[in-house]
């Protein structure tokens, strides 16, 4: 199993999402293009641990040692299996889906789903792949409030090779996009809830790492220069809460905000 370690936590933390390009062997590939299933189907809730049998593809799937690693640095061990789903897009077929958060009735600042995106096949341009917006997770937003946004600067339209697995936060802003090729397109998800605090999970030796803050700080085309504050601030609490650090900070955001003196005055 290959841990996350603190800049990539940091990257997710910032990003929204977190991606490992052609991780998936080549049999498996070709094995899922064959099925186009993960596996039976299992109830909301499910313990990962009782969820796939090891045979299925999603039990091999997650078996994938960088796959295990970042599963485990997310959301700890044996999280539970909200659902899962087998997106299929036929060649020239379908339409572009609006921009949406999914099921982003779920506003909690110090916990999070992740969703695990598995593309099979290599992903040109003109086969569509899923748009999306980095570092828009914390920006909470109602499903497809953000639907009238066609294009946002810096948005990420996946290419990617065959074998690529994609974990993002259950609040980033992405779509769907139409299949402007004659391949038809096959993206496999998986959402996981934790059952443990997502406190330093990770390999966390590297916490003190200058890249770490460096990660926390990046800022993203899309936002303005005020509203990125907000983001920002919503970073150093997050940290806060992975790290047990509650002195952590950005620019002093937070330290400002929680400001609550109990002296009274003489």
């Amino acid at each position: 199993m290959a841990l996350l370690n603190s800049v990539q936590m940091a990257r997710f933390v910032a990003r929204g999402s977190l991606r490992l390009d052609a991780v998936v062997a080549a049999d498996l590939n070709a094995e899922a293009m064959k099925t186009a299933a993960l596996g039976p189907h299992v109830p909301h809730g499910t313990p990962l641990s009782k969820a796939y049998p090891e045979e299925s593809l999603a039990g091999k799937l997650l078996r994938v040692p960088e796959v295990a690693g970042a599963l485990r640095s997310l959301v700890g061990p044996d999280p539970t299996v909200d659902h899962d789903a087998v997106h299929v897009r036929e060649p020239h077929g379908g339409s572009a889906q609006s921009l949406h958060a999914d099921a982003i009735i779920d506003v909690r600042p110090d916990a999070f789903d992740v969703q695990l995106m598995y593309y099979p096949q290599e992903v040109t341009l003109e086969m569509g792949g899923t748009l999306s917006v980095p570092g828009s997770h914390l920006r909470r937003v109602n499903e497809t409030d953000t639907g009238r946004y066609q294009n946002l600067l810096g948005q990420d339209r996946l290419v990617c090779p065959a074998g690529t697995v994609v974990f993002v936060h259950h609040g980033i802003w992405h779509g769907g996009r139409r299949n402007e090729s004659d391949v038809t397109r096959y993206m496999f998800k998986i959402r996981f809830n934790p059952t443990v605090r997502q406190r330093l999970l990770w390999d966390s030796t590297d916490l003190d790492s200058p890249e770490v803050l460096a990660a926390l700080g990046e800022t993203f085309p899309w936002y303005e220069q005020a509203t990125a504050r907000l983001e920002l601030y919503n970073r150093a609490l997050l940290w806060r809460e992975l790290t047990g650090d509650e002195d952590f900070d950005l620019d002093y955001w937070v330290t400002r905000v929680a400001n609550r003196p109990q002296e009274a005055a003489v």
